[in-house]
């Protein structure tokens, strides 16, 4: 037993390590995320023409701070519109006729909703609708348009050749 211990302490020391090292990565995830508790936080709907890029849990943001995220999304009936359920900070008092945009963190990053604050000195409440907002713009349909466009005017089928306007030369 004790020539066994001997053999493989080392190595079951450094697996109580790793072990050790994960369960405190999970735990320190859990408390950064809010340990997936979104039940003390104000619950806002906001319908958008397309929810291309957001899921349950993307983050909605003002300013690029994150203030809440998707609770809940599905399509609505009767609008065929994607409702998205945002539970916020309650702490965070944002003006009734705010907007919000789906919006990516760069080309290819990840989508999160922004929050572009209103003017209206009536703050949002639980419960209530934002109507004013802006669909994920899909990237890659835009590139490929433009790649589809950059090279169409030369070789597209059904166009005419443009007609020669230049002078005739004279030939000796």
């Amino acid at each position: 037993m004790r020539n066994l211990l001997k053999e493989h302490g080392a190595e079951a020391l450094i697996g109580l390590f790793v072990v050790l090292v994960a369960v405190w990565f999970a735990y320190t995830s859990w408390q950064r995320t809010g340990g997936g508790r979104v039940s003390h936080a104000m619950q806002v709907t906001a319908l958008f023409p397309s929810a291309s890029g957001v899921n349950v849990g993307t983050d909605v943001r003002v300013a690029g701070l994150k203030i809440g995220q998707v609770s809940s999304l599905h399509l609505d009936p009767k609008t065929y519109q994607a409702e998205a359920t945002l539970a916020l900070d309650p702490n965070v008092k944002l003006p009734a006729d705010s907007s919000a945009a789906i919006t990516s963190e760069g080309f290819l990053g990840a989508y999160y909703i922004s929050m572009i604050p209103g003017g209206d000195s009536t703050p949002l409440k639980n419960g209530d609708t934002i109507l004013d907002t802006q669909g994920a713009v899909d990237l890659m349909s835009m590139v490929g348009q433009f790649i589809n466009r950059s090279g169409s005017d030369s070789g597209a089928k059904g166009s005419t050749p443009a007609p020669n306007t230049a002078a005739p030369t004279a030939q000796p």
